[in-house]
């Protein structure tokens, strides 16, 4: 008989999301995972079969938290805010596994492309929404090196604040 996991999944799943959006999938090793994660090697093979299979468990995650995101009241103002947050979040291990890992992986290539066309559906309103979102992420980007954001206005991206 199987003894019952002495961790919950879905925490192991966003602590791993955000060690891979800061690190990425290749310097992240089986021993920072579990190191990191508190968890056994054995358990981590078992439960999601291999470092990948953690990391599309986190990846898919990530997609799902933005999802919620965006169907929130203001969806707008919502991914405003994950664009300038400073912490590390969902945004991050999208645009990290897009660079490091969409070219080699298609897997991974789909789940990216995916969750990038669910934002555009919610940018459209800016206008062409895979500008829109080009865009946002690229202020991401610039947020991820320290770059000041508060310049933008605090409503909707895109809309113009009274002075």
């Amino acid at each position: 008989m199987p003894r019952p996991r002495a961790f919950d999944e879905e925490t192991v799943v966003e602590s791993a999301a955000r060690l891979f959006a800061r690190r990425g999938f290749d310097a992240v090793s089986i021993d920072d995972l579990v190191g990191d994660l508190g968890i056994h090697r054995n358990s981590l093979y078992r439960t999601f079969g291999s470092k990948r299979g953690l990391y599309l468990r986190a990846l898919r995650a990530a997609r799902r938290q933005i999802l919620q995101v965006m169907s929130a009241a203001d969806p707008l103002q919502n991914l405003c805010r994950a664009v300038t947050s400073e912490e590390i979040g969902a945004l991050d291990l999208l645009l990290m596994a897009a660079i490091e890992q969409g070219r080699a992986d298609p897997e991974i290539a789909a789940e990216v492309a995916g969750a990038f066309a669910e934002l555009d559906g919610y940018t459209a309103v800016l206008g062409n929404g895979t500008l829109s979102t080009a865009t946002l992420l690229g202020l991401r980007l610039r947020v991820c090196v320290g770059e000041e954001m508060a310049h933008l206005p605090p409503n909707r991206p895109g809309r113009q604040t009274d002075q």
